[in-house]
């Protein structure tokens, strides 16, 4: 049978709009305890409002994932608050659309710094606890921009592809302490990530080839329910329409 998980405590960062957003909704309305960090305080603020809206319990921290004394300064907040964490969701993503000759370095480390960095991080900071309580479960956000290649995205394909490889490094450690690791392969969804196309003068894609968030969101709480003798490993959702870049 699939587990229960009221109660359960998660954190999910980028939790203030797009597929965080949709994943907070989501484990909410699955009777889980949500922990949003984000790093826009009206956005954390709207979000958890809405929560607490549907009588979800929830907490909101403006953390800088890519900053390692910020993400374990919150991670000791939460096991103080909740005593204990048995979901993380590691979703903040960057980009910046340019070119290897146009992107600066400071672009370069911050898209790393946030999709792979935190990761790290706040992985780094839960598993100790975890570990102590002997279960939990990790779920990794990638891109459909670990699996293939176009150009201008230089940094954003090496955080996603650089994350898969230490999901399934993290797994591998995990699996001792009853720790499952899934990675979340989305295709493209309909957020905000998108708007800065528009500022640089880049085609938007179809919306009709987007999917809504909150279908992925959905997945991220299945494989998260799965049987704790189980886990999925990796699963790939994209829109049925959704054409290979570029």
């Amino acid at each position: 049978m699939d587990q229960d998980l009221t109660r359960k405590v998660v954190i999910v960062t980028g939790a203030g709009s797009g597929l965080g957003e949709a994943t907070a909704q989501a484990f909410g309305c699955a009777g889980c305890q949500v922990v949003c960090l984000d790093l826009n305080d009206k956005n954390l603020q709207r979000v958890t409002d809405d929560l607490r809206a549907k009588d979800v319990a929830c907490t909101a921290f403006a953390c800088d994932v890519s900053h390692a004394r910020q993400v374990f300064d919150v991670i000791e907040q939460v096991v103080a608050q909740y005593g204990r964490i048995d979901i993380l969701v590691n979703n903040a993503a960057v980009d910046h659309t340019l070119s290897v000759t146009e992107m600066s370095v400071e672009q370069w480390d911050q898209v790393i710094g946030v999709n792979l960095r935190g990761p790290f991080l706040l992985a780094k900071a839960v598993l100790p606890h975890m570990q102590r309580q002997n279960g939990g479960h990790i779920v990794n956000i990638a891109s459909t921009a670990a699996t293939r290649a176009w150009a201008n995205a230089s940094a954003y394909l090496a955080s996603k592809w650089g994350l898969v490889g230490f999901s399934r490094g993290l797994g591998v450690e995990g699996r001792p302490y009853n720790i499952r690791v899934t990675t979340i392969i989305p295709g493209g969804m309909r957020t905000h990530f998108f708007d800065r196309f528009a500022d640089q003068g880049i085609p938007m894609p179809d919306e009709a080839n987007l999917q809504d968030p909150a279908i992925v969101a959905n997945v991220i709480v299945s494989a998260v329910r799965l049987p704790q003798q189980s886990v999925i490993q990796e699963v790939l959702v994209t829109p049925l329409t959704e054409s290979s870049w570029p």
